[in-house]
């Protein structure tokens, strides 16, 4: 990754690139747990993207996000008064209608100024396809879906450059690059091939899995992606300046952190392990601590939520991490303001149990706790509920608040008794043992996952519901959209009353007066431990009443968060229960496939193609599992 930034750098001077990137963003996801946070934190990829670009100098980058920039075109798009180079979009599966649209609106620009189309993202990582116009004649497509992270798209950029002649436009050396093969050498990117640059699409190229970068610290700065950020507006067309420093912290008050990625759990239902190839990577102490100090000296940013998979996962690393930030901390500003956030488990919590008071004096003031089921009906990951209750007491004991993540499953009933199986036994038991939030969700199939396909060939997976078809945005785990249950609207009722259980407006007034944050943010001191040793007694008195009475109107803060958040998803899904009830439920008996073929370099297949996948290398011979005879011929 050094390496091949320094030749990116040699390269750079030589092209005057623009680049426009968009976080696609589909205003109908706006339900719990993630309404009002969603537009609070400026996404991690695109800013890493981004700042992949700034490091290797090309500054004319201007970062998107649909959040913030609803009506937004491709078409109106102008950078340093021209039609950018490069139009680059990052997507999550929710978002696939904006995505599409946003491909869609810069194919319509005059083709011989239209930008290279580069799609990357979650929703590219296992279904590449999704962004060719679903279509071999589709009158939109992106031209190359990069499945990995920031080193895939350097790859890609260096081979283009340095093919790149005076004046030509990153398109054409694209479809020269294709035709000579140069792009195969690129690992982790699906291309279209075609007879002509307009032509229909002939086949789609996959050049296999992406090499995976071991050394995190090797990866630009995140910081630079702040400084590109498009300031919030319902304009179509881009302003002639970026989001100033000074309003950065404004509309993103947090920022998004990598500081780990990986998990040693191998849950059937969840794609990490087969995108980290199963490994655990993670950035060093020093590194994150310069992360942190950069962004924190330059925008005013304190708040800090780490995109960590696993972040107990690996003791000696944790600890790498946590001793560096605690030795920050005690030696001042900014980092003794600092305040983390970030995902482990339950098992690992437990077996950190000695570390947690380094782990807090390190900044980190919260984790959001992969409890799943108390009962480990549905997910093991050595969870029960006495080591539930004990990771939460633990936490508190260190001041640290425990933000659990529960998942609703077939067989769990809405209340039990003598028991702790039933949802609102088990979120009852949480709220006690001190949260002061949570989040419910149903399974849904997940690309990567190992039941990803088990879930659509069981008839698990809903096609329709009457009329109605099961769309991207509502795949979030809020609505039901798989299910073996008689009644699926019963399940997406339960999840209704678990989150009116939990926020409503009589905990609302309980939290005024008996906090369950009390004793975590009383002890939260945030300034400097010389300087409050210096306090008068009479000063020391009204800090501590300060602090108290600051955790009592954030418990009472986040019922209020989550009953606006529960009003947005009581409209959205209310309507989803009443169709499951009324109408007739169609379901999948297989898993979408790529309605183009697909093939691998050489003679390889395609790495991120589905069973069933046409490849035109096998019309005359025995089809693959899924695609009959009929269907292979039609499809070529």
């Amino acid at each position: 990754m050094a390496a091949l930034r320094t030749r990116l750098r040699g390269l750079s001077a030589r092209h005057d690139l623009t680049t426009v990137i968009v976080n696609a963003f589909d205003h109908r996801t706006r339900v719990l747990p993630f309404v009002l946070a969603d537009t609070r934190l400026a996404p991690g990829g695109v800013r890493a993207i981004g700042s992949a670009l700034a490091d290797v100098g090309f500054h004319k980058t201007r970062i998107v996000l649909q959040q913030w920039n609803r009506n937004f075109s491709p078409m109106q798009m102008r950078l340093d008064g021209r039609i950018p180079d490069l139009f680059l979009v990052s997507s999550m599966h929710l978002h696939s209608a904006e995505c599409d649209r946003l491909i869609s609106e810069a194919c319509a620009i005059e083709p011989d100024k239209r930008p290279l189309i580069m799609v990357g993202g979650p929703r590219i990582r296992y279904e590449p396809w999704h962004v060719f116009g679903g279509d071999r004649h589709a009158s939109w497509s992106a031209d190359v879906a990069v499945t990995g992270e920031e080193y895939v798209f350097l790859d890609l950029l260096n081979v283009l450059l340095s093919m790149r002649a005076d004046g030509e436009t990153m398109r054409s050396v694209f479809h020269r690059a294709r035709a000579i093969g140069a792009l195969d050498e690129v690992p982790g990117i699906v291309y279209a091939n075609r007879a002509s640059p307009n032509g229909p699409i002939d086949e789609l190229v996959d050049t296999g899995v992406q090499r995976l970068l071991g050394d995190m610290d090797e990866l630009p700065s995140p910081m630079y992606g702040f400084t590109m950020l498009e300031a919030p507006s319902n304009a179509a067309t881009l302003a002639s300046q970026p989001l100033p420093a000074n309003r950065v912290k404004r509309h993103s008050p947090i920022a998004g952190l990598v500081m780990t990625a990986g998990c040693k759990f191998r849950c059937s239902y969840c794609p990490i392990p087969a995108y980290n190839q199963s490994q655990f990577r993670a950035k060093s102490g020093e590194r994150i601590a310069e992360e942190i100090e950069q962004i924190a000296n330059t925008f005013g940013i304190y708040h800090f939520f780490g995109a960590d998979d696993n972040f107990f996962n690996n003791t000696k690393r944790t600890l790498d991490i946590a001793g560096t930030l605690a030795k920050k901390a005690r030696d001042g500003r900014p980092f003794c303001k600092v305040r983390i956030g970030t995902e482990v488990t339950v098992h690992d919590t437990v077996g950190m149990r000695d570390h947690l008071p380094l782990i807090r004096e390190a900044g980190f003031a919260a984790v959001w706790l992969g409890v799943e089921d108390m009962t480990a009906t549905l997910v093991k990951k050595a969870q029960d509920k006495d080591k539930t209750e004990l990771a939460f007491r633990l936490l508190r004991e260190n001041n640290i608040l425990p933000m659990p993540m529960m998942m609703h499953h077939d067989s769990q009933p809405l209340v039990t008794w003598n028991s702790n199986y039933g949802l609102i036994n088990q979120i009852r038991l949480l709220r006690k043992a001190g949260s002061i939030t949570t989040q419910v969700m149903m399974l849904t199939p997940a690309p990567g996952s190992k039941w990803y396909e088990n879930v659509f060939e069981s008839g698990t997976a809903f096609s329709k519901a009457g009329n109605v078809t099961v769309e991207p945005h509502i795949m979030d785990g809020n609505y039901v959209v798989a299910s073996k249950h008689a009644r699926p609207w019963v399940k997406q009722i339960n999840l209704l009353i678990a989150y009116t259980y939990f926020f409503n407006p009589i905990r609302f007034m309980s939290a005024l007066v008996f906090s369950k944050t009390a004793d975590v943010f009383s002890s939260a001191e945030t300034r400097p431990a010389e300087e409050v040793k210096n306090y008068s007694t009479i000063k020391k008195l009204r800090r501590r009443f300060q602090l108290k009475l600051r955790a009592h109107l954030i418990d009472a803060g986040a019922q209020i968060y989550g009953m606006i958040g529960l009003a947005h998803t009581y409209r959205r899904t209310a309507g989803w229960a009443w169709r499951l009830f009324h109408s007739k439920i169609e379901r999948h008996d297989r898993a979408p496939v790529s309605p183009i073929p697909m093939r691998g370099v050489g003679d390889k297949p395609s790495d991120h193609a589905l069973p069933g996948t046409v490849d035109l290398r096998d019309l005359g011979k025995v089809p693959l599992r899924g695609a009959p005879a009929p269907e292979l011929a039609k499809t070529a």
